[in-house]
């Protein structure tokens, strides 16, 4: 198995616990399905959002989805100017047999607009 990294992000309608609770959750589901993972393979996540979003931290998304023994971490994103708001980012590491070309990056809804040369 090789460790690999997948990227992801969604952006949310509203700064609000239930609704990032809800999002990054689904975004979490998608990257596990689209990638062929369990959590078991999950190594660690970082998680960013946009200096708009405190309601919650994203990682509790994690937690509620039955993610309890991943090392999590939040932090936040930098505030430049322009910026698409309310957006919170993944960085997984994950161990994978896939080649680093198959991994599935997820980017749902507008933020796909933010990569638009790895979002699938």
């Amino acid at each position: 198995m090789a460790v690999r990294a997948v990227r992801g992000a969604v952006q949310l309608e509203r700064d609000e616990a239930g609704h990032m609770d809800e999002q990054v959750g689904a975004l979490l589901t998608e990257i596990l399905e689209r990638n062929d993972l369990a959590a078991d393979d999950l190594i660690s996540i970082w998680f960013t959002a946009t200096p708009d979003l405190h309601s919650d931290f994203p990682a509790a998304a994690a937690r509620k989805l039955g993610i309890v023994d991943v090392p999590l971490i939040c932090a936040q994103e930098l505030d430049v100017e322009g910026a698409m708001p309310r957006v919170v980012r993944v960085l997984a590491h994950v161990e994978s047999g896939r080649p680093r070309a198959d991994i599935a990056h997820v980017y749902l809804g507008a933020a796909g607009a933010l990569r638009k040369d790895i979002a699938q």
